[in-house]
């Protein structure tokens, strides 16, 4: 097994598979990575007080290789990769596993059928992930295989704050940044969601000074040679701020935690809901603390 950092792709033989596969194959290529390709099957002990049919369950298995053949082939060269069937108890714990077994430093999944195109929208695999996974989950939006895979990471954009575990999302905005060869984007949503009540030109002057204060410690924490450009979201939601931003078709999006997340587990928190709603590029899910 070679000393390149891998990457676990969630894959399903539909339009949420393809786009997982799609965003983790670009992720791979643009930082070197290896594609550890993984479709996971229910597992025979789920059933064993149910006879099983050995017929369905070579056929089963024959048409998941095929798949992961089918769409390895689409990807194309420039890519490292490696197909696995996998069986578990569930699609999320499979991937779990997995990314242990490979020492994988991220897990990409699709969104959930029914999304908008380019939005993400959570189904019960992403949902069991990030509230289970202790390995950093991204998740694909609706169309991510449209993207080409030659794109790369254009931009590296952080949403930086003061709660715990923002030391561990820097660093690994960092990583990332470095592996892909990509500027990164300080952002900060200080200004947003101040408590009820609260005078608006008192709070706009609050929120701007909180922000601005974030930022540059944010900037004081970066390693000596990495530069970031610094923003702060305005707006009168999370929604709202989300919208009016930029982004680049080949930005990724990084997000900590949420402080009622386990140590060492994902659990996404109310403000990253909000964002990803809106938000028509990836986003990345870094536990509190993290390898």
């Amino acid at each position: 097994m070679s000393a390149a950092p891998r990457i676990v792709a969630g894959y399903t033989a539909d339009d949420s598979g393809a786009d997982a596969l799609a965003l983790a194959a670009r992720l791979a290529r643009a930082s070197g990575a290896v594609l550890e390709v993984v479709m996971v099957l229910p597992s025979e002990a789920r059933n064993a007080s149910v006879p099983t049919d050995a017929g369905y369950e070579r056929f089963l298995k024959e048409q998941s290789q095929s798949w992961l053949a089918a769409a390895s082939r689409r990807l194309g060269d420039g890519v490292e990769r490696a197909l696995h069937i996998r069986y578990a108890e569930s699609f999320a714990e499979g991937l779990i596993l997995a990314a242990h077994e490979f020492g994988a430093r991220l897990i990409v999944v699709g969104a959930a059928r029914g999304g908008l195109f380019g939005r993400s929208r959570i189904g019960s695999v992403a949902d069991e992930l990030l509230h289970s996974s202790d390995v950093p989950v991204a998740l694909a939006p609706a169309g991510a295989r449209e993207t080409p895979v030659d794109l790369g990471v254009t931009r590296v954009t952080t949403m930086i704050g003061t709660r715990p575990g923002a030391e561990t999302l820097l660093e690994a905005s960092v990583r990332l940044a470095r592996q892909t060869e990509s500027p990164l984007r300080l952002l900060s949503l200080a200004s947003i969601d101040l408590p009820a009540g609260l005078d608006e030109h008192l709070a706009a002057l609050t929120g701007s000074a909180h922000a601005d204060e974030v930022l540059e410690e944010a900037r004081r924490a970066l390693p000596d040679g990495i530069a970031a450009s610094a923003a702060t979201a305005t707006g009168s939601s999370i929604e709202d701020a989300v919208r009016a931003l930029d982004w680049e078709p080949g930005e990724m999006v990084l997000v900590g935690s949420s402080r009622l997340a386990a140590p060492r587990h994902l659990f996404l928190g109310s403000t990253a809901a909000k964002m990803l709603r809106e938000l028509p590029v990836p986003m990345i899910v870094v536990p509190r603390t993290t390898a």
